[in-house]
């Protein structure tokens, strides 16, 4: 069945009002949305947009959301995914910001940041099990997690770095697969 506009404007702003953190938080979410509930995406075709949305310039949530309404509904489907997912924090941006100076000293409201800062923390730890499921898979990705990690943390070495020799080494990774093993693997 196809899905419709409006569905998946729908699923995606349900998205965006839950997204508080940024983009690293999403993945739980958008498991939960597109493969869980509705079966629209599989978990590959999730990590694969998940890992091309962190490559390119734009916020994570909202690259994520075009390639995945564009999977679903070439681009009306990409404008009602991004459309869906940038409204909710727009509008709570805009409330934020009027209120923000009058209600910030408030015990409750500093409360309140405390415990969405606890489950954003929740999120994250979910996001990074769930990605180091699917890309860590073997002694080889093991050692190049650790490897991006050490010059990542020790080292201060810039994202886009990082992440170019990432692509490299996936790159290599994939010429020495088709060496060994010919046409057989993709």
């Amino acid at each position: 069945m196809e899905k419709t506009l409006y569905q998946i404007f729908k699923t995606f702003f349900k998205v965006g009002t839950l997204l508080l953190g940024g983009g690293y938080v999403i993945l739980p979410l958008l498991q939960s949305e597109l493969i869980e509930k509705r079966q629209w995406i599989d978990d590959d075709e999730l990590c694969e947009y998940y890992a091309l949305s962190q490559s390119i310039p734009g916020l994570i949530a909202a690259n994520l959301s075009i390639f995945v309404g564009y999977k679903l509904r070439k681009t009306g489907g990409a404008l009602a995914a991004i459309l869906g997912m940038i409204t909710p924090p727009f509008i709570s941006i805009i409330i934020v910001a009027k209120l923000l100076e009058e209600i910030v000293h408030f015990k409750f409201i500093q409360s309140i940041f405390w415990g969405v800062g606890i489950g954003v923390l929740m999120l994250l730890f979910l996001a990074v099990k769930e990605l180091w499921r699917k890309s860590v898979v073997d002694k080889f990705t093991c050692w190049v997690f650790f490897l991006i990690f050490i010059l990542s943390t020790c080292f201060k070495a810039p994202p886009a770095a990082l992440i170019i020799l990432a692509i490299f080494i996936g790159l290599w990774l994939q010429v020495q697969k088709k060496i060994e093993y010919g046409d057989k693997e993709k």
